[in-house]
């Protein structure tokens, strides 16, 4: 980013990972035109460069909210013109992120409604606090989901559960998105950023050429037939094979010791 952002934090780890927070605490962090530009910032270039970036936290600021989605005071009053606009800006953040080239883990650790559900479906995967509320609520203000929900969520839950959700509006619980397989765990409140920094240690202490490839093996595998994706599966190894770290991985299981990955 050229600039400070002002509507989130961020922290660096020396293991590589990087860690996002929403930080609008006192709007139960939502998405405002200001956040909206510093996601984008963010994320655009991680699509083509991941940089010494080896894998991204995005949690919320607070013990009440992760994201309550698009800021409705703010937009209270904007023209149809005005609305585009800023829903651009958002499009532009999250398709960054469902495209970034390193592995984007949501923590979320209280309500996710609206656009800040569609913000952690557009991430990888979810570990949730048992607080976390979610719904996709957009129906109930006149609108749709517009930032991935309709594609995303399907996914995730299927087709029948994904209208259900999206067309009465309903929110339900960190539990029920754990069963339905939205969510890939669920702790104790205290619990979820030592789950997720765990999780986002053993990812960075993996090959990260290795990582990227199999996220986009996957990615890309699932929107095609079979024989395609395993085309692609198989151009995303042969990336693997010549790589520096390859060499590593091999030679530190032989010398039984922990490898060294340069991401090269």
């Amino acid at each position: 980013m050229q600039k400070q952002p002002t509507t989130l934090t961020l922290e660096r780890s020396v293991d590589g990972f990087l860690t996002i927070t929403l930080d609008r605490a006192e709007t139960r962090n939502a998405i405002n035109t200001q956040m909206g530009l510093e996601l984008r910032d963010i994320f655009v270039p991680l699509q083509f460069e991941a940089s010494d970036v080896r894998c991204i936290i995005v949690t919320g600021a607070g013990d009440k909210a992760f994201c309550a989605g698009g800021d409705l005071k703010e937009r209270n009053g904007m023209s149809d013109a005005q609305w585009r606009s800023q829903h651009a800006i958002f499009e532009e953040g999250f398709y960054a992120l469902m495209n970034c080239s390193v592995p984007v883990i949501a923590a979320v650790n209280g309500a996710a409604f609206g656009g800040g559900l569609e913000l952690a479906l557009a991430c990888d995967f979810i570990y949730a606090a048992k607080r976390a509320r979610f719904a996709m609520s957009e129906t109930s203000l006149g609108i749709i989901p517009g930032l991935g929900g309709t594609q995303n969520l399907p996914r995730a839950v299927g087709e029948r559960r994904a209208k259900e959700i999206i067309m009465t509006a309903k929110p339900f619980t960190a539990d029920e998105a754990l069963q339905w397989g939205m969510v890939n765990e669920v702790c104790e409140d205290e619990a979820l950023m030592p789950m997720t920094l765990e999780a986002a240690r053993r990812i960075c202490a993996n090959g990260p050429v290795a990582v990227r490839q199999a996220k986009k093996a996957i990615h890309n595998g699932l929107q095609v037939d079979l024989r395609t994706g395993l085309a692609f599966e198989i151009e995303s190894y042969n990336r693997t094979v010549v790589t520096e770290d390859r060499l590593e991985g091999v030679k530190a299981f032989t010398e039984k010791r922990k490898a060294n990955f340069t991401g090269k």
